[in-house]
């Protein structure tokens, strides 16, 4: 790869892949050179929208392409490990959609093969990116809300519905991540209960609880079961509590000065209280950037070593692999709190 420039290939056009042949195609000094998809009116879409990109049935046509420097893979999550690890070991630079893989030992296979051949593997966790969750992670670095006590999270819809993997797979890795990056840290331990309402097999609603050191918990509420679409996160802390609404109206976030007191003598149990105290809430002004093209800006200087941004890192991203196979063990035990296993 010489100059500034960078070629891009994307293996699978479905519902997410031509964001990225957008978005790619819109970076100075990049250009998608081609696209892969067994599905024929998907890849003719691409052709028509996009004249000058091949279209090919074969993932392999583009993988094995040596004009290809980098290679985006945006197909099911049971596919991810096979088409990573051929782009991997011919030498691409690869961004492939969450989860990384389907086994949290496959995943961090990759992390390894990345680094053996240096080559840049990042996962798209495209709301590290979202100018309303930057405002989050500020505040809990600074500590405007004080103390945090719980984040929570609800992410629900009426589909798009999965046949590989659960709502859990599916969904709560995006809040995983977000709530990774909230904290800091990583989970200890991980409980999860879900309801398998449409498939035999895999659950449409999943209640997940994280456990992170020092007290601190995440509560992820995922659903292709609702008759709304709702993604939102509560920040609590012992000042102030945030919210962050994807959807909501006239911003996203909210600080609310609202907090708990409790007074400091009393001398029966009578005299004991709990005071909520109300004040202000403010509406903060976030910045208006398409996270997805953040995400393709910072893959692409990443690939030119023009910046080292660990968002969406492929350590990051086997973390949230394990943290999933933690809540699936939970799944199966009935919900019981599991420790989280980290494979790094």
């Amino acid at each position: 790869m010489g100059g500034k420039t960078l070629t891009v290939g994307v293996v699978g056009v479905g519902r997410w892949g031509p964001n990225h042949v957008r978005n790619f195609n819109g970076i100075p000094g990049c250009r998608v050179k081609a696209v892969a998809d067994p599905d024929g009116p998907r890849r003719d879409s691409i052709v028509n929208s996009y004249p000058g990109v091949e279209a090919h049935e074969d993932a392999g046509r583009v993988i094995g392409d040596p004009a290809v420097d980098a290679v985006v893979v945006a197909t099911p999550t049971s596919t991810h490990y096979r088409l990573v690890k051929a782009a991997l070991e011919a030498g691409k630079h690869v961004l492939c959609e969450k989860p990384l893989a389907a086994d949290s030992g496959q995943s961090w296979e990759l992390a390894a093969l990345a680094e053996k051949h240096r080559r840049r593997l990042m996962v798209g966790h495209v709301f590290l990116f979202n100018p309303g969750i930057d405002y989050l992670a500020a505040a809990a670095r600074n500590g405007e809300a004080g103390k945090l006590y719980y984040i929570s999270a609800v992410r629900t819809n009426l589909g798009p519905f999965r046949y590989d993997v659960n709502a859990a797979w599916d969904l709560a890795s995006h809040d995983i991540y977000i709530l990774n990056h909230l904290a800091a840290g990583r989970p200890e331990s991980a409980a999860a209960v879900g309801g398998r309402y449409l498939q035999d097999s895999l659950e449409d609603i999943v209640f997940l609880t994280l456990r992170y050191p020092g007290g601190l918990l995440g509560h992820i509420h995922v659903s292709w079961l609702d008759p709304k679409k709702v993604r939102q996160i509560t920040l609590v802390g012992e000042n102030k509590m945030i919210t962050w609404d994807d959807l909501g109206s006239p911003g996203p976030v909210a600080v609310y000065d609202r907090k708990v007191t409790r007074e400091p003598r009393y001398r029966t149990f009578g005299e004991f209280q709990l005071l909520s105290r109300e004040g202000d809430v403010i509406l903060p002004r976030i910045p208006s950037r398409e996270p997805l093209m953040a995400q393709s800006l910072a893959f692409f200087k990443r690939c030119l070593g023009e910046q080292e941004d660990v968002r969406g890192s492929a350590k990051e991203g086997a973390e949230v692999v394990d943290i999933l196979e933690a809540a699936s063990r939970s799944l199966a035990d009935g919900g019981r709190m599991t420790e989280v296993a980290y494979g790094g």
